[in-house]
């Protein structure tokens, strides 16, 4: 008996049922070439992300000048940027060596910087003020754009593999899975980027990402 099979006490309420669910009864259904509604078995599907190590460890530093050159450009999350590679062609050897005469300060060298970003950030909308230049403590920079950094907390995450493809897929790790999960978050400032080196065919590329944080309320 299918009313006793799908759990009813009797024919009658699983026809009251059945009725209430498709308009007609189960007699009629019977006949053939008439509507029926169905509903797909319900499933779930667990969706399981990281597992895979990231390298990093908190900086504390006192106040620093990012100092260099600025310009406003569009938010791309892959691939190269082409008005960030338009920037780097401002760095000829004579303007490499005057920033790092005055780079005096972790981390060391030539830098990128951005900051200010437009509220569509995550929807890949939107700018941000980007810089490339040096972090220094010294006061004369007459000629560069000069970026204001205070003291703070910084959280700095190693990338080592193929560029740029490692570096945007630890960038886009650190706000997925890092910050979901860490005693961390993330407050206003530069995200800094450090290159190891020029070099960026190297498969081993090496590069570290600091950006500024503070420990969540608990």
């Amino acid at each position: 008996d299918i009313a006793i099979k799908y759990g009813y006490d009797s024919a009658d309420s699983f026809s009251r049922a059945f009725y209430s669910m498709h308009g007609i009864l189960p007699s009629e259904a019977r006949g053939g070439n008439k509507k029926l509604k169905a509903y797909p078995k319900m499933t779930f599907q667990l969706s399981i992300t990281g597992g895979c190590e990231m390298n990093y460890r908190i900086v504390k530093k006192e106040s620093f000048r990012l100092v260099g050159f600025k310009k406003r450009v569009p938010i791309i999350f892959e691939g190269v940027n082409p008005e960030i590679a338009k920037m780097t062609e401002l760095l000829t050897p004579e303007i490499i060596k005057q920033l790092k005469d005055i780079s005096n300060i972790e981390p060391t060298g030539i830098i990128s910087a951005s900051t200010n970003f437009s509220e569509g950030r995550m929807g890949e909308k939107g700018g941000l003020d980007h810089y490339i230049g040096v972090a220094t403590s010294m006061d004369e920079v007459a000629g560069f754009n000069v970026l204001e950094v205070d003291a703070g907390t910084w959280a700095v995450f190693e990338s080592i593999g193929p560029f740029p493809e490692t570096l945007q897929n630890v960038w886009g790790r650190i706000y997925s899975e890092w910050f979901p999960s860490s005693v961390y978050e993330a407050v206003e400032g530069p995200e800094i980027l450090w290159n190891e080196s020029p070099d960026t065919d190297n498969p081993r590329y090496r590069s570290e990402i600091w950006i500024p944080v503070k420990k969540k309320a608990c």
